[in-house]
């Protein structure tokens, strides 16, 4: 009996050609499974095609809603964010998606996974990263590090000389990542960080600002223990919300990110992302946080956010560390609830107002008016006692030059 290897099988050209290359070099079963993470794809042509090219069995599995409720809702309750700006769109999806080649594994009994990622990107160790979480034993192949072929054209080459004839049709000069959160572009003219991208053709969710409406809409989440349960006043599951929201956030060109990052391998990449609906989730949850938070919670917070980023960033999901500060990100969520109404117009997102039962502002306490609650006399003291170490280091090193 064959040796079954597991593989990320999306129905592009790479891993299209991965599977009869696995055939030949390792005389193994190829088992295709599919992940669905919200991208709209035609999940029947896929499977098509993978029986086509010599797939012995083939997998449809759906983590949509573990995706949104396992995945994104953590990382916006943590608020975190890749280097202040990016919103890991395709960063907490390869966890998930790892997760179930696992599982597939388990249930087949295959000893191996391989994925397409390359040997230049991130992805390469989000997805072994997360297979070594869950399963030590799991041996990895990864194509790109082995085999010589070394552009589109070899690899289309590569499947004719074996009698496979596949459309793969280059639709677009950009490489593109999508899933219910976001759609990453990269390539072609973006590699040029000089060059401003033409967003007419890059952009496949949101419109450019130009083609905006002229006219402002506001719209209102509703959050409980920080997590985004009601659009507009109407109770939805976090999947609808976020569908919800890409299309008005996309209608009014918010959302959009063209970025020059650190990838974890040490070299920079640019790509312009998508994420119109996320961004107006991250906002809205930040600025409840504002109102619901005390002050060294929000402060500590806003650091460990900086640290879960890198987490997901760098692969590391399933890790002691990620797991340790989303227990504190959940304790700090108990009173994040209520209400946040936001404007967009032309690509910009403001507040509109902000509710909840929960909030720490008093109006009584803040007001620029008399109030009867707060004695500004108190202030000197502690002005003298907050101020006492400059003080004291003046007076002893005033002579020090």
């Amino acid at each position: 009996m064959k040796e079954k290897i597991v593989l990320a099988y999306s129905g592009g050209l790479d891993t299209s050609v991965i599977v009869p290359w696995l055939k030949e070099n390792y005389d193994c079963d190829i088992i295709a499974v599919a992940v669905n993470v919200g991208q709209k794809e035609d999940f029947k042509a896929v499977e098509e095609k993978a029986y086509l090219i010599g797939a012995s069995k083939f997998y449809l599995i759906d983590k949509t809603k573990e995706f949104v409720e396992d995945y994104i809702f953590p990382t916006l309750k943590a608020g975190a964010m890749y280097e202040n700006r990016y919103l890991l769109g395709t960063s907490m999806a390869r966890p998930v998606i790892s997760k179930a080649l696992v599982e597939i594994a388990h249930l087949e009994g295959a000893k191996y996974i391989s994925h397409g990622a390359t040997g230049k990107g991130n992805d390469q160790v989000r997805f072994e990263l997360a297979i070594k979480s869950l399963d030590p034993h799991i041996l990895i192949i990864a194509p790109w590090r082995i085999w010589d072929i070394k552009s589109r054209e070899e690899e289309i080459q590569y499947l004719e000389q074996r009698g496979i004839s596949l459309p793969f049709h280059k639709k677009s000069p950009y490489s593109r990542d999508e899933n219910l959160f976001h759609i990453s572009h990269e390539g072609f003219d973006l590699e040029k960080p000089s060059q401003e991208p033409n967003f007419e053709n890059v952009l496949q969710w949101s419109k450019p600002l130009e083609r905006t409406p002229d006219v402002a809409e506001y719209i209102s989440i509703e959050f409980l223990k920080g997590i985004p349960i009601a659009l507009n006043g109407e109770k939805k599951d976090g999947i609808s919300i976020i569908k919800e929201l890409n299309k008005i956030g996309g209608e009014h060109g918010v959302g959009v990110l063209d970025l020059v990052e650190n990838r974890l391998i040490g070299m920079k990449s640019r790509g312009v992302y998508e994420t119109p609906g996320g961004t107006l989730l991250f906002y809205a949850h930040d600025e409840l946080e504002r109102l619901c938070l005390d002050k060294e919670t929000h402060h500590r917070k806003l650091h460990l956010a900086y640290d879960f980023s890198k987490l997901v960033y760098n692969g590391q999901w399933f890790t002691t560390l990620r797991k340790s500060i989303s227990a504190f990100v959940d304790v700090t969520q108990e009173f994040v609830t209520g209400e946040i109404k936001l404007k967009l117009y032309k690509g910009n997102y403001t507040l509109a107002g902000s509710s909840s039962p929960y909030s720490l502002y008093s109006e009584e306490y803040s007001t620029f008016e008399k109030d009867s609650v707060y004695n500004q006399q108190d202030a000197e003291g502690f002005i003298n006692l907050f101020g006492l170490p400059l003080k004291i280091e003046a007076l002893l090193r005033k002579d020090i030059k």
